[in-house]
């Protein structure tokens, strides 16, 4: 089921791609972070062309809960565990940067936004400590938040504490996307779908390959949700998690849905916001995030069910989908060069779930850079050093890659087609409508990921293209998820997000 934004489709006009095309920039991706900055770019008066692998609005953007806030859960103490006191004022003063960026223009093109409350909320007495913490580092950092004891903050069930920050924003960010894919093609802006970006030279101009043809850039800028050229490592440094959410409309008599917008501390993490569907209200929930590849993602998702019906007056559950987001180890996003790209190719990633602000900072301080400027905030940023703690991130959350490379391999190895053809079902109960399973088995010593989706029998390789994991199989939205960097693909082998640039091979082909 597509997410609520993207019900019906937006009929969002682009471009035909021409190959061999020369511009001043491209850049990678069709969301907030790169739709924004090549309208800051063409507003300079450059030639810039977008590309998006799939369609507008297909990734991230498209299936966030657009949060416009300042009060981003346990961030602000996150970043202080690693960073000093200059850094996380850097952070907030780049983030009110770019709220208050976007708030100007979604006034100025017409595009709806709602002032809202934002709560973070605690349940439990440790929660509360986090609370603490937070309140704490966001007032170092100038981030002014009020801390609420034992409060009623609209919510059907009791909280243990709570910090809210008033007046912060939600909008419909599939229609920010449509006014800023309609500003920047009339300044001359191409964005070309079903286009991928593949590789990139180094020098200028930039050879840049896609899967539709090549195009010349003096700068490439990678606003791909996870960086596809591992230059720079940054698959290394950025946990990928998948989150669920679902819309639902109210009983005709039942208690008003809360108007703030919530998250709450702990596991499992719940997140609520209203929206306007067909001029009525609906709930967004969300939570249950996980590292992709772990776990049961129909479980995950079906909990988050039952624990909205458990606690507000719902009725019908209108949408439900997942999105895919990317935690910098070091708690801080990745904005600026890519090592070894010549100064040339740039990159905007790991905003941990705070993209409606962190996207915007980002194109802002991107667009200034390019242009030789820099602002205070952009400066401390760029120049941090990760210390010993930063460090520790990184090996932790690597170790952890490189268990799940060994014991996926293990695994897909004891595996055997002889199982399969034992467990598998008669030929009438594989081919029934709406039939759905998936497991990893290995034909001599190559995994094999098969699948069957309403009675359609797929087999294809379970080695990720990007750098070899062994796929998991996601039960909940039917695809081919892999735990080490987060590259997905669908039962046939097609690639949908990630790191990875090329589909799986299906499982006959041994070259």
């Amino acid at each position: 089921m597509d997410s609520i934004w993207l019900d019906p489709r937006p009929g969002i006009a682009t471009d035909l791609f021409v190959p061999d095309g020369h511009y001043d920039a491209v850049v990678a991706g069709a969301g907030l972070t790169g739709l924004v900055s090549s309208l800051l770019l063409s507003r300079a008066g450059l030639r810039v062309a977008v590309i998006e692998s799939r369609f507008v609005g297909a990734g991230t953007t498209g299936h966030t809960t657009a949060k416009l806030s300042l009060l981003q859960g346990t961030t602000m103490q996150e970043i202080r565990k690693i960073f000093p006191a200059e850094v996380a004022h850097a952070y907030v003063e780049g983030n009110k940067e770019g709220q208050a960026w976007l708030l100007r223009y979604l006034d100025e093109v017409g595009v709806p936004h709602q002032s809202r409350d934002a709560f973070t909320y605690a349940v439990d007495a440790s929660g509360r400590e986090q609370l603490e913490k937070e309140a704490e580092a966001s007032s170092e950092a100038g981030l002014q938040i009020d801390t609420l004891e034992d409060p009623d903050i609209g919510l059907p069930y009791a909280v243990a504490g709570a910090l809210v920050l008033r007046d912060q924003a939600q909008f419909d960010p599939v229609a920010a996307l449509r006014a800023l894919c309609n500003d920047v093609r009339t300044r001359g802006v191409k964005v070309f779908e079903d286009t991928r970006l593949t590789g990139a030279g180094n020098s200028a101009p930039l050879e840049i390959t896609t899967s539709q043809g090549l195009l010349f850039a003096d700068t490439l800028i990678i606003a791909t949700g996870t960086p596809v050229l591992d230059r720079g490592g940054f698959f290394a440094k950025l946990e990928p998690s998948r989150s669920y959410l679902a819309a639902y409309t109210g009983t005709p008599h039942g208690r008003p849905f809360p108007q703030g917008m919530y998250l709450s501390v702990g596991n499992p993490g719940r997140s609520l916001r209203t929206a306007t569907r067909h001029g009525k209200p609906v709930l967004l929930v969300g939570g249950n995030g996980h590292p992709v590849g772990a776990g049961s993602p129909r479980a995950a998702a079906r909990d988050l069910d039952l624990w909205a019906r458990e606690h507000f007056a719902v009725a019908e559950r209108t949408h439900a989908w997942s999105a895919q987001d990317y935690r910098s180890v070091n708690a801080v996003p990745f904005v600026g060069p890519m090592p070894r790209g010549g100064g040339r190719i740039h990159v905007a990633t790991g905003y941990n779930k705070w993209g409606m602000t962190n996207a915007v900072a980002a194109a802002l301080r991107l667009s200034t850079e390019f242009l030789g400027e820099e602002t205070p905030w952009g400066a401390v940023l760029a120049h941090r050093t990760s210390g010993a703690a930063a460090l520790a991130e990184t090996g932790k959350f690597n170790a952890g890659v490189a268990k799940g490379l060994v014991t996926g391999w293990a695994h897909a190895l004891t595996q055997s087609n002889s199982r399969v053809a034992e467990e598998a079902p008669d030929s009438e109960e594989a081919t029934a409508p709406g039939r759905t399973d998936g497991r990893v088995v290995h034909d001599g010593v190559h995994p094999v990921a098969e699948s069957i989706v309403d009675g359609r029998t797929c087999r294809v390789s379970a080695i990720c293209t990007h750098l070899g994991g062994i796929l998991t199989w996601n039960d909940e939205e039917r695809s081919w998820d892999c735990p080490l960097h987060g590259s997905r693909f669908t039962p046939s082998g097609i690639l949908i997000e990630g790191p990875a640039t090329s589909d799986l091979k299906p499982a006959d082909d041994r070259t």
